[in-house]
């Protein structure tokens, strides 16, 4: 067997004898078993990539809490559960899945905008760790929701810092103009009142700028912001339990090259020592840069149509199924699941689109590509925001989902039927 030849930034991903595998097993064989599109993660590079992090806070009290709306899968959050993970949620659903998992309630951190009573009585009666606050209305409500059920609920207020992330617009989150936490200007007042009202604990402070950074500079002047408001804030008379420096890291997906976890994480905790923050408790995050190069999205060509200003490979992924080019315009790589594509076609520059009728369905934009119909891709980077971003949209079945653990595959998700689709529908009764 030759020499395993790893694709860039993905060390878990490799052509072994020209076949892509995916750590010991080749896609080629979980694609014959469980069909297209499928998804297919590896466990290896999950836990490598909180490895990352563990390195980072090595000697630190800190507790890393998965933001899994990258990737909600119930085996993906057992995995981290069983690793020590928290989870960041954002919904009552969400957190119906972490306790699924079997997720520790007093690790979960509750953030999101829009919080319903509802939300809010589920959490309390779980006994969640903490709510990210992100309006000072959500503080008045929140309390009244405590009241009214005898208890308190533990509160971080999430600061907008107003820091350019340099990221996607849609996938920015700190800056004024977005809808995300309180603003920097208003945060002390903000402490004060929630410090007054009788349902709630302040435990700590919080700010999140956004997703996919690949610049640490944004990432250490929140930091900054952040800590000039710990100062003022217990100045006031308003101790915060922990601090909170939120996601955001981003992965590589097109010669990207964001910090390494561990390496960023030095800076800002060099930072925190040289202002006296260094022995607080911290809480991270992450997300995409735990799952996202984790995982591959597998597709079949159906057809190839050449034409007068463009070729298209249609496959039988969709936007549906994987909407993040759709949505953000992002960039993600597509290889052969054989080295070199086929030898029977000529390589040629196809736009790589879906079945789906909209002409903003496409995987990826100008590839060169060796394919004939029944040749077969790999989507590269599609384990963050991808399965779980998934809908139905043309009564398209979401895919399944394997886990792959060393020469060991675990159906994770069974693929949808069209049945499964309208089980909730009625018809009208004459």
């Amino acid at each position: 067997m030759t020499t395993p030849s790893p694709l860039p930034g993905h060390p878990h991903i490799a052509y072994r004898d020209d076949a892509l595998c995916i750590e010991s097993l080749p896609l080629a064989d979980l694609a014959r078993e469980h069909g297209t599109p499928l998804y297919v993660y590896s466990k290896a590079s999950m836990l490598s990539a909180l490895a990352a992090y563990q390195r980072g806070f090595a000697g630190r009290k800190v507790q890393i809490c998965y933001a899994m709306k990258a990737n909600s899968s119930l085996a993906v959050l057992q995995l981290f559960a069983q690793k020590g993970c928290g989870f960041d949620i954002v919904s009552g659903g969400e957190l119906q899945r972490v306790l699924a998992a079997g997720g520790d309630p007093r690790k979960i951190i509750f953030s999101g905008v829009g919080k319903t009573r509802a939300e809010m009585r589920e959490a309390l009666a779980t006994g969640i760790g903490c709510f990210n606050v992100e309006s000072e209305s959500e503080l008045d409500v929140l309390s009244e929701v405590a009241v009214a059920m005898g208890t308190r609920a533990p509160i971080s207020i999430r600061v907008n810092p107003n820091v350019d992330p340099k990221t996607h617009p849609y996938i920015s989150t700190g800056l004024k103009g977005n809808k995300f936490g309180v603003a920097h200007e208003r945060t002390l007042q903000a402490y004060q009142h929630a410090a007054s009202l009788p349902g709630l604990q302040v435990v700590g402070i919080d700010f999140h700028i956004g997703s996919q950074i690949t610049d640490d500079t944004p990432y250490l002047d929140a930091t900054d912001r952040l800590l000039d408001l710990v100062q003022a804030i217990e100045g006031a008379g308003i101790p915060l339990h922990h601090l909170d420096f939120g996601g955001g890291l981003g992965i590589n997906y097109n010669g990207d090259t964001p910090p390494e976890a561990d390496a960023l994480w030095a800076k800002l905790l060099a930072k925190l020592d040289a202002r006296g923050y260094g022995d607080r408790q911290f809480m991270i995050e992450p997300g995409r840069s735990l799952v996202g190069n984790a995982g591959v999205c597998l597709t079949e060509v159906l057809y190839v149509k050449p034409g007068e200003q463009k070729n298209f490979c249609i496959v039988d992924a969709a936007m549906n199924d994987l909407p993040r080019p759709a949505m953000y315009q992002a960039f993600h790589a597509i290889v052969p699941l054989q080295a070199g594509g086929n030898a029977a076609a000529q390589e040629q520059i196809y736009d790589v689109v879906g079945p789906v009728c909209e002409s903003g369905d496409w995987i990826g934009r100008d590839r060169a590509l060796a394919v004939q119909p029944g040749d077969q891709l790999a989507v590269l980077s599609a384990g963050a925001y991808c399965s779980a971003m998934g809908s139905n949209y043309n009564t398209r079945a979401r895919p399944a989902e394997v886990l792959v653990d060393g020469s060991a595959s675990h159906l994770i998700r069974s693929r949808e039927t069209v049945t499964d689709l309208f089980r909730c529908e009625q018809l009208v009764k004459a």
